[in-house]
């Protein structure tokens, strides 16, 4: 959890949520790594959600996520609270939306703190959190011909 140093780069950054997006559009790595560079970080934690080509024993073959008009809302309230609890340098945290095949990206966030396992700390409870607290849901079609839908994220 967040500690209080003598150090201006150990401590939290003013306004550390860099980006935050819900998009129809292909997501990128590189925007979301670049947005959380800052030189008093000294780690850096990213995650990356695929679509997998299984759930449950049955094989997927395509998915669609949808979200409620407040999820970026949400997803912002989200990441203020980690940015409260952690000592974030920067934050970012991007999720698709529409129809995804199989290996593409679904999720990506990132954070950077002073060191590497407040980053890991802060990655983990962000993408923990995005999952149950964000109005995002996914609509499984599986090769069966059967389908399904999974709450949030």
């Amino acid at each position: 959890m967040a500690s209080t140093y003598d150090h201006p780069g150990e401590q939290a950054a003013q306004d550390p949520i860099r980006l935050l997006a819900i998009r129809d559009t292909p997501l990128s790595l590189d925007e979301v790594f670049a947005a959380v560079g800052d030189d008093a970080a000294g780690g850096t934690a990213l995650f990356v959600g695929t679509v997998r080509n299984h759930d449950g024993g049955a094989d997927v073959d395509t998915l669609g996520y949808s979200c409620h008009p407040t999820a970026e809302a949400e997803m912002r309230r989200v990441a203020e609270k980690v940015a409260a609890d952690y000592p974030v340098r920067a934050l970012a945290a991007v999720h698709r939306v529409g129809d995804l095949a199989v290996g593409d990206l679904a999720v990506v966030v990132a954070v950077s703190c002073p060191h590497r396992g407040e980053a890991f700390e802060a990655c983990r409870k962000l993408i923990d959190d995005l999952k149950h607290e964000v109005p995002i849901w996914k609509h499984q079609r599986f090769s069966d011909g059967t389908e399904e839908w999974v709450g949030a994220c």
